[in-house]
């Protein structure tokens, strides 16, 4: 996948032991949760919260997540996470994310993060607060 917008959000994370499989190498669905730390971190540095969002009538769905395996993480190893937003369509933000190894800067995973939105009234909608993201 290459990623041709300015990354907007990066931080940094370490796989933890229990995070791997037998294999020694991090679970696949682990992954998943270090994309969606990363999000919530990155709406944070833009001063919002999932949960504030929540309360305010805008509920944030994932509705598609394409997710591209490239090498494994193992215990201890040191990582990043960059995100990058794209308004895929009307309603759809789409998180553009990348994990990278710290030391090597191997590339572990491409990943597209399709999300919408809807009122508290269960309607499709773009509040500004997800403009603004872009």
């Amino acid at each position: 996948m290459s990623v041709d917008m300015t990354t907007v959000f990066t931080t940094t994370m370490a796989v933890r032991d229990y995070e791997c499989d037998m294999q020694g190498v991090v679970n696949n669905a682990v992954y998943q949760h270090y994309l969606e730390h990363a999000r919530h971190e990155f709406l944070k540095s833009r001063g919002l919260d999932f949960a504030k969002l929540t309360e305010d009538g805008i509920i944030v769905v994932v509705v598609r997540a394409e997710l591209d395996y490239r090498r494994s993480l193992r215990s201890g190893d040191a990582f990043t996470i960059s995100v990058t937003t794209k308004h895929e369509s009307r309603l759809r933000l789409t998180f553009v994310q990348q994990i990278v190894h710290a030391r090597t800067g191997a590339i572990i995973m491409d990943a597209r993060i399709i999300t919408t939105a809807v009122s508290a009234a269960g309607k499709p909608c773009f509040p500004e607060e997800l403009a603004a993201l872009l």
